[in-house]
């Protein structure tokens, strides 16, 4: 590299090849050459010169192109040596490929020849394992040829031989003679039947040895040989005398008679059969036995897996023995026994057995098996199972769950005589039928009583329980509902031909004819309890039509046999009550019960049967028919109290509003009548809102109001009132309005509000009166309908005419012609015109309804249930 002597040896250091190589910073560059520079230039004192800067610039600037030049060259160079490898690497590549391209042809012409040196194998190896099974079969041949021979001419030498050379020979001579017994069946000389006669023989000695070895071992407790023996009789015939064995003699079989009378349990016997203490969970007996079955059945899976070669098979014997054995016949003693007792005993003994079955059912399946023979043949296990199938049924071919199936197999049939076809379901209706029965016993013979009274009330429910009972004998089957009416018949002491009636009459008391919510809840509990059986017991599919017939027992009992029993009976009361007596309000009560009752009822259809079975028919007609009853009785307590109303205001004296006595009159706040009257209206009023809810509440109330409003019309016509009497009868009729406000119903306030005006015509002047009767409610109302009201006052007769004189015809014609359809009246009486006024607004925009009646409005919907019952 040329030197330059106008350079420090610093800048020229810096201007070598290698400072340019890596990371490079020109403004770094510019700087470490200015800085000496620099220095220099602040050292001089003169003014600043740049020719030193210029001179060491232009002279780096010729170093750096000489530099560059140097660069390009070495660059050049190098490019040419790249190429010139490039080319060799490319010619290398080549000759690296068809190097490769010739193994890899080598490879595969080695490996198509291996493969046809194998396939050649493949045949030989085939053929050779021909040639071997074909020499095994004629040498197996010529050994049962051989051995037939032998016993054909008697003789067992060999064979006895071969079995005393201990276990092995022991199997080989189960294998020949299985074969031999096969051949001998097939050969037909005339020897053939001697022959098999000694086979036969000889099998048979050889089995009772083997079972007599196996015996004996089993007893001294060696399940090795009990193995060995379990093996060679598995090869000779299946080996299922030694699974017999085995299980017909096992100490749990041994011995084990269980009697319930051992395991008396008083507390649970005497409760069984009460329905009101809750099911039994448990019996000593039972749980004892079960308890021996788990600790016997965890020991023998783990002997049954050591000595038998299919363990799954031989667990399923002992199972079914269990079952079929210890507990089946324990089970019918438990049942026998509460059948003796009760049907509900019957049912929950049932119930319990079933529950703690499953459960043992559940805790046994963890003792699956795993099959133990994978090198023995499929011919040897198909004809194992073959043997093993005259004693038992086989489910499935999987030996991963034979004893699960098994297990439910057996469950199954072992309750199948007591669930299947209507046997369960007939026997839970019955003691359905029989607990009602006696728990509405003595309210059936209450309310047959009133038969006396009301004989057609009670012939209904009579002729409705004896045409249901009739259907046990004159159908096929009896009909739950028929088995319910028949027992509360039995139960209520009621016959066809009507007796016991004097001793009925001596044996109830009135309570005893009552609603109880108390007994509405028991008949709920028990019919619960029965459909939480019959889930548990019946088949899934089963369900809904069983739940739908223990449904149709309870529809039976609680709402025909029960609920319209009472309204009935309460309806022939107020039928054959005095009229001249104040009516009993006690009906209403009867009519809360209803409503409570059903309520409860929809509410447990809802909540527990429905999501079980779909809506029934049977329970909308129930509703409906107590819908019925309890409209005709609510109907018939409103008319006692507007009869009784009616026979009050006649007794109305014809001076108590004409007085002669005026300071007399004055000391007396209200007439007689009106005290009755508004008594009994607000024991009315107090008995609807304790006993009725809701719009029935308030329909039954505006009835009375209206069918009183009414009365007070007529009543108002019929009695002269003086001005001092005005003062009396604006009291009493302030009093009926007071009283009929208390009932809350805003279309009574402008009846009574309308009746007050019409009282006070007695109390106004005579000048002002025509003024006041076209006012308010009284300007609503044709004047010549207010005329009778008005001849009822003492000066009616001074200024008649006068009044009359004064009615200007054209403007009331012209006032009726402007107004509205529902303001023009053409009636006789105010009570009719007063009629048309619903639907008209009037004062504050309330409007006066009047309704039509209760058909078909009492709906114990008020309470949640709706006509349809649902």
């Amino acid at each position: 590299m040329q030197h330059f002597g106008d350079l420090d040896p610093a800048t020229e250091e810096q201007l070598h090849l290698n400072n340019f190589e890596g990371k490079f910073d020109v403004k770094e560059f510019v700087g470490s050459i200015s800085e000496r520079l620099i220095t220099q230039s602040k050292a001089s004192s003169g003014p600043f010169d740049p020719k030193p800067f210029i001179r060491t610039f232009e002279a780096v600037v010729d170093k750096l192109i000489s530099v560059r030049k140097d660069v390009q060259a070495k660059t050049e160079q190098m490019e040419k040596s790249v190429r010139v490898a490039e080319r060799e690497y490319s010619k290398k590549m080549a000759d690296l490929n068809r190097g490769f391209e010739a193994v890899g042809s080598s490879f595969s012409t080695m490996e198509s020849k291996m493969n046809e040196v194998g396939r050649t194998a493949v045949r030989i190896g085939e053929q050779l394992e021909s040639i071997h099974v074909e020499r095994q079969r004629a040498q197996a041949a010529h050994d049962l040829i051989d051995y037939y021979n032998q016993f054909s001419r008697g003789d067992t030498s060999r064979l006895d031989a071969l079995k005393k050379e201990g276990r092995e020979g022991r199997s080989q001579v189960a294998v020949i003679l299985r074969r031999l017994t096969t051949v001998a069946r097939e050969v037909d000389l005339p020897s053939a039947d001697k022959t098999r006669e000694n086979i036969d023989k000889y099998c048979e000695k050889f089995e009772k040895d083997m079972i007599y070895l196996f015996d004996r071992c089993y007893r001294k407790g060696d399940p090795k040989l009990m193995h060995h023996c379990a093996q060679t009789l598995l090869d000779f015939n299946g080996g299922a005398s030694c699974v017999q064995i085995y299980v017909n003699q096992h100490d749990f079989f041994m011995n084990k008679v269980r009697d319930t009378a051992n395991h008396s349990e008083d507390l649970l016997w005497n409760t069984v059969s009460k329905p009101d203490e809750s099911p039994p969970k448990t019996e000593s007996g039972l749980a004892e036995l079960f308890g021996e079955i788990r600790a016997t059945v965890a020991q023998e899976s783990q002997i049954v897996q050591a000595v038998f070669p299919n363990p799954p098979f031989v667990m399923q014997v002992f199972l079914q023995r269990v079952f079929a054995q210890s507990i089946q016949q324990y089970m019918e003693q438990l049942l026998t026994k509460g059948s003796s007792l009760s049907d509900l005993a019957y049912l929950r003994i049932l119930q319990l057995v079933h529950n703690q079955t499953s459960n043992l059912v559940e805790d046994l399946k963890a003792h699956e098996l795993p099959s133990m023979t994978p090198s023995k043949s499929s011919l040897e296990i198909s004809e194992f199972r073959r043997v093993l199938s005259g004693a038992m049924t086989v489910s499935g071919t999987s030996t991963t769950s034979v004893v699960s199936a098994m297990l439910e197999n057996a469950m199954a049939e072992l309750f199948v005589p007591y669930i299947e076809g209507q046997k369960y379901l007939d026997r839970e209706s019955k003691s359905l039928g029989e607990l009602y029965a006696g728990l509405l016993a003595i309210f059936a013979r209450y309310h047959m009583r009133m038969q006396k009274v009301k004989s057609s009330m009670f012939d209904r429910m009579v002729d409705r329980l004896g045409a249901a009972a009739a259907n046990t004998t004159t159908s096929g089957g009896s009909s739950t509902s028929a088995q319910a009416a028949a027992l509360i018949m039995r139960y209520g002491g009621i016959s066809s031909d009507r007796i016991q009636e004097k001793s009925l009459e001596d044996t109830v008391r009135e309570e005893d004819g009552l609603l109880s919510i108390d007994v509405a809840e028991k008949m709920l509990k028990w019919h619960a309890e029965a459909v939480g059986r019959c889930v548990e017991l019946t088949s899934q599919n089963d369900v809904p039509k069983n739940t739908f017939i223990l449904l149709r027992v309870l529809a039976e009992a609680i709402g025909a046999a029960y609920l319209e029993t009472a309204i009935e009976s309460a309806i022939a009361r107020l039928e054959v009550a005095d009229p001249k007596l104040e009516p009993s309000l006690q009906p209403l009560e009867v009519l809360r019960s209803v409503d409570l009752i059903c309520h409860l009822w929809q509410q447990y259809t809802n909540m527990a049967l429905f999501p079980l079975a779909a809506s029934s028919v049977t329970v909308r007609r129930t509703v409906s028919r107590i819908e019925g009853a309890a409209n005709t009785l609510i109907q018939r307590i409103a008319d006692a109290i507007i009869t009784w109303l009616s026979l009050q205001l006649s007794k109305q004296k014809k001076n108590d509003f004409k007085p002669r006595n005026d300071d007399l009159s004055f000391a007396r706040v209200n007439t007689e009548p009106c005290v009755v009257c508004c008594d009994i209206l607000e024991k009315v009023r107090d008995a609807a809102i304790q006993s009725i809810s809701g719009k029935n509440r308030e329909t039954f109330l505006t009835e009375i109001g209206v069918s009183f409003h009414s009365l007070l019309l007529d009543h108002l016509r019929r009695y002269p009132v003086s001005a001092t009497g005005g003062l009396m009868l604006a009291k009493d009729l302030k009093s009926y309005q007071d009283i009929v406000a208390s009932f809350n119903i805003p279309a009574l306030h402008e009846r009574f509000e309308f009746i007050r005006q019409l009282g006070n015509v007695f109390l106004v002047r005579p000048e002002i009166l025509r003024s006041y009767i076209t006012e308010n409610y009284l300007g609503r109302i044709d004047s010549a309908l207010l005329k009778p009201y008005l001849a009822q006052r003492s000066d009616w007769g001074q200024f008649e005419t006068r009044f009359n004189e004064n009615v200007d015809v054209e403007d009331v014609a012209t006032d009726i012609a402007s107004r509205g359809p529902k303001d023009r009246f053409k009636m006789a009486k105010l009570g009719t015109m007063v009629k048309d006024l619903e639907g008209l607004k009037l004062g504050d925009g309330i409007s006066m309804s009047i309704p039509s009646g209760f058909t078909g409005s009492f709906s114990i919907g008020g309470r949640g249930l709706n006509n349809n019952g649902t």
